[in-house]
């Protein structure tokens, strides 16, 4: 089992990501984020395995929120993390409050005991849409991304941590509007 922290659209603000998830997973053998039954998110850290306690981690992300509100986060590009699977994902427009909390949980956790894509220099704030392309669908999915010309703005709303697979909420709070 995996830990994870996160901040997730907990509204009805996610409704345009989902449908992106649903697009994505027309390039996916089976959707894959559907299948989590877990709403849009940005993941700030996840541990492997026994790496971390869990009230340690619940302990870091609600030190990294104090004085933190609800984040409106807009969306204008879809890119994508290279191999096989390929992975589409919603690039937020910068954010100085996604990286602030990241910061702040990197500085409470050593980012030894997170997964490498998580640790400081290497971690890209991401929505993800889709988390394996078929290989044979590989270059309608990066059409599909390069060909995205809207804005979507999604109201991040709950931090929380999970355990996975399967994603299971062990500790969770609604930020102030």
């Amino acid at each position: 089992m995996a830990l994870a922290i996160n901040i997730r659209a907990d509204n009805n603000s996610a409704d345009e990501i989902e449908q992106l998830w649903d697009q994505v997973g027309a390039f996916e053998a089976a959707p894959s984020m559907r299948a989590l039954g877990y709403r849009p998110h940005f993941t700030f850290a996840i541990y492997d395995g026994s790496a971390i306690e869990q009230q340690v981690a619940w302990d870091a992300i609600l030190a990294a929120v104090v004085g933190e509100t609800q984040l409106r986060i807009e969306f204008k590009r879809i890119r994508w993390f290279e191999g096989s699977p390929l992975v589409l994902w919603a690039e937020p427009v910068v954010d100085s409050a996604l990286a602030r909390i990241h910061r702040a949980v990197s500085a409470a956790i050593d980012p030894a005991h997170c997964r490498p894509h998580y640790q400081p220099r290497a971690w890209i704030p991401h929505c993800t849409l889709g988390t394996a392309v078929a290989d044979e669908r590989r270059n309608d999915a990066i059409a599909f991304a390069r060909a995205f010309d809207r804005s979507i703005e999604v109201t991040f709303d709950v931090v929380d941590c999970v355990v996975f697979p399967p994603v299971r909420i062990i500790a969770e709070r609604r930020l102030p509007s």
